[in-house]
């Protein structure tokens, strides 16, 4: 794990224009995801929720460098978290169900410890300021005591460790 980087705590949520993308394109491989940078004026493809929110076609994570760091991890979280069959068919919305999106949540804020420039608060700040909802009230109340469940089904898949770190595997 990357001794973390700090990135000041007013900036309202880290965007790829704020790190080195070489970092986060080196853990998207691992998982066989691309990372594609689309110019600053352009629609970003594959993005479910348009403006600057990610986008996912096949293993392609699009993104613009006013995209949250956040944005891109859930959405490669997602691709991570999903069977082969909809990988193979993957355009746009990744689909699942309730309990997977759970799954990637968590996965996303992991990930982000395997980030010097993000980790765990930093990721979780992030998903609080940009409107993610919890259970509990925060990602992080949630995450330190709601996710029994997630995790579960994060080891059940294969895509953690039992010491709670990626596997650095896809669901298959």
């Amino acid at each position: 794990m990357p001794e973390h980087t700090t990135i000041p705590s007013d900036t309202p949520v880290i965007r790829l224009k704020d790190i080195d993308i070489t970092e986060l394109s080196s853990l998207l491989n691992k998982y066989q995801l691309q990372l594609t940078l689309i110019a600053e004026d352009q629609e970003i493809p594959g993005s479910f929720w348009g403006d600057e929110e990610a986008g996912l076609i096949h293993n392609q994570v699009y993104a613009r460098t006013d995209t949250p760091v956040h944005s891109v991890l859930h959405e490669s979280c997602h691709y991570i978290c999903m069977d082969t069959q909809r990988r193979l068919q993957l355009h746009t919305n990744a689909g699942g169900n309730a309990d997977e999106e759970n799954a990637v949540c968590y996965l996303q804020v992991l990930l982000a410890d395997e980030l010097s420039f993000m980790g765990r608060s930093a990721m979780m700040r992030d998903m609080d300021s940009w409107g993610y909802n919890f259970r509990l009230g925060s990602c992080h109340a949630w995450f330190e005591h709601d996710t029994r469940d997630e995790q579960q089904w994060l080891l059940n898949k294969q895509l953690i460790l039992a010491n709670n770190t990626p596997s650095f595997l896809l669901r298959q």
